[in-house]
């Protein structure tokens, strides 16, 4: 039995109380001022109300009536889903996809999509989803189907997820124009599929590795691009001056804490603390260069600790958030999915 139903019947009732006395307060009070009922009032004043709410109680209030549903789904409300605090149950495994998810997770993810997608109503533009959120093929068609408009994606884990159900929500996607994404073993087919169908693409974040074979791929297909933050990510310096010297559009880059490295003669991984020449002086032509391999950082630190695979759950669970890159950093999170949301859609 899921009690989110129990938990969402009791938060009905109590705040159901609420609207009620609102409205009659507002209907005794029309002899004394010019206030309006709670059905008569214009669109854009309830939004502003609603705005205020959290995905859990939009879901009681959008079905009371036509006008406060088609409040609950204004583009003002679903500007940003962020599913930040939304984490799955699992465990590694060695083979792969290399997580095991308990299937309550996944059901529990795929009702709360179902709530926001059926009162969002394929306004949504941004979608973010925490690093160890591992949805699979079937949500992320389900959620793809109903957000054409999307223009942002930050789902930084795709164990579970096929290559031919991500380019189909790729392709779906037209007005994408920043992801943020993990490591892949095959990247050229993602970088293919972003340059056919998101002409307006220009923001990518990889969070994990970047070799000779990933910048490659960004720079065969993505020419154009403006943004590139490789932040806590391990970062060749073969991968780094192919970035810096192929990329005439891009703008911005980030590596700040990277474990940035380069293979020795004898074979050897040697770590780079200080950029060379080389790399500052083509990074000068850039509008922002973030980078940092300091051996006081803390962020540094970690990555020297954890090799270079950053493990995020050892660190603060907003650490994985930031960015020096403004148009990147997540900041806090979102109010449509809250820490409220996260306790009352739990699953038993």
């Amino acid at each position: 039995m899921y009690m989110v139903e129990v938990r969402w019947d009791n938060w009905l009732f109590t705040n159901w109380c609420v609207f009620v006395n609102l409205q009659d307060l507002v209907i005794m009070g029309e002899s004394k001022c010019t206030g309006k009922r709670w059905e008569d009032m214009e669109t854009d004043v309830l939004v502003k109300i609603f705005k205020e709410l959290n995905l859990v109680e939009l879901s009681p209030v959008s079905q009371v009536c036509r006008l406060w549903r088609v409040a609950c789904s204004d583009p003002l409300i679903w500007g940003t889903l962020d599913f930040g605090l939304l984490k799955s149950n699992f465990i590694q495994t060695r083979a792969s996809p290399y997580i095991w998810v308990d299937d309550r997770s996944d059901k529990r993810l795929s009702k709360i999509l179902r709530v926001a997608m059926a009162i969002s109503r394929g306004n949504v533009n941004c979608m973010i989803f925490h690093y160890n959120l591992y949805m699979k093929d079937e949500h992320l068609n389900y959620i793809s189907q109903r957000s054409p408009h999307l223009k942002r994606l930050v789902m930084p884990a795709w164990n579970r997820i096929s290559k031919g159900e991500i380019c189909l929500a790729i392709q779906r996607w037209e007005e994408l124009e920043s992801l943020t994404m993990p490591t892949i073993g095959h990247p050229p087919y993602i970088m293919e599929e972003l340059a056919k169908r998101c002409k307006n693409f220009k923001e990518l974040k990889v969070m994990g590795s970047f070799d000779l074979l990933f910048a490659s791929a960004v720079t065969t297909y993505l020419p154009k691009l403006k943004v590139l933050s490789l932040r806590c990510s391990k970062v060749t310096k073969g991968a780094l001056l192919c970035v810096l010297n192929s990329m005439e559009h891009l703008e911005v880059l980030n590596i700040s804490h990277c474990l940035l490295f380069e293979i020795a003669t004898n074979g050897r991984r040697q770590v780079i603390h200080e950029l060379d020449d080389s790399i500052l002086e083509r990074a000068s032509q850039l509008r922002e260069f973030h980078h940092c391999q300091s051996r006081e950082c803390l962020a540094c630190q970690r990555m020297m600790l954890d090799e270079g695979i950053l493990r995020w759950y050892r660190y603060e669970d907003w650490f994985w958030r930031r960015d020096e890159v403004s148009s990147l950093d997540l900041k806090d999170y979102g109010r449509l999915f809250g820490a409220q949301c996260e306790m009352l859609t739990s699953v038993d």
